[in-house]
């Protein structure tokens, strides 16, 4: 199965205060291993970043008035997500941008099926930190290229955090294991090595319908 790890920086954090998209990074994950299928652009907002979202991840006014507009890229951005499972941290805040965004152009919202890594996460660790750096701290993933946000480097991070929020066991490997491991990791075979357990279709039937209600409903409020 296909699906598709999101995320987008912003021009600050509520689009009911007029905030805009000015990056979205997408990585596609067939049957949970990364492709080479990539979508990423930066996005002229047509306004100002706060002074909160520059500090986040850094880019400028200067530096985004020279990107294209999400109209020019929206096409391409929905062909790319048509069909597949969108893997989101926090998907609340970053499909009502997208959705803002799509709004302003007169399109229908986004329908997809939505997994947000936030509410798996705390489900399975509930009273614990749930952000992205804390979680890849819990799984021992270098996230030490992340000085600043970025969409497509956060993507990298969240399709690593994601396996293993849904993986219940950890792999115990023998000698022998470990020895197919490093000669397919030799090859650039494999990305991860990982024994996966996936939620069942009704756990995930019934945190969609959880997410798209409370989407909507922010949505249209």
């Amino acid at each position: 199965m296909k699906e598709i790890v999101l995320d987008t920086e912003t021009t600050g954090i509520s689009v009911k205060e007029g905030h805009r998209i000015v990056e979205i990074g997408c990585i596609e994950l067939d049957n949970l291993i990364p492709t080479k299928n990539k979508f990423h652009s930066y996005l002229n907002p047509e306004r100002k970043v706060s002074d909160k979202a520059y500090e986040i991840h850094g880019y400028t006014d200067e530096f985004l008035s020279k990107q294209k507009k999400f109209s020019e890229i929206m096409d391409e951005f929905l062909e790319f997500i048509k069909d597949k499972r969108l893997i989101i941290h926090n998907a609340e805040f970053d499909v009502s941008h997208l959705n803002n965004e799509l709004k302003i152009l007169g399109k229908k919202a986004i329908e997809n099926d939505i997994t947000d890594t936030l509410i798996l996460a705390r489900d399975k660790f509930p009273g614990s930190p749930s952000n992205l750096d804390a979680l890849c701290k819990r799984y021992r993933i270098d996230n030490s290229r992340r000085t600043k946000h970025n969409a497509l480097v956060d993507c990298d991070l969240l399709a690593k955090v994601y396996i293993n929020l849904i993986d219940q066991k950890e792999p115990t490997l023998d000698f022998n294991e470990q020895e197919k491991i490093n000669e397919l990791e030799s090859n650039n075979k494999i990305n991860y090595f990982k024994k996966i357990i996936k939620p069942s279709e009704e756990e995930l039937k019934s945190h969609t319908y959880y997410l798209k209600s409370q989407i909507k409903k922010n949505f249209f409020n």
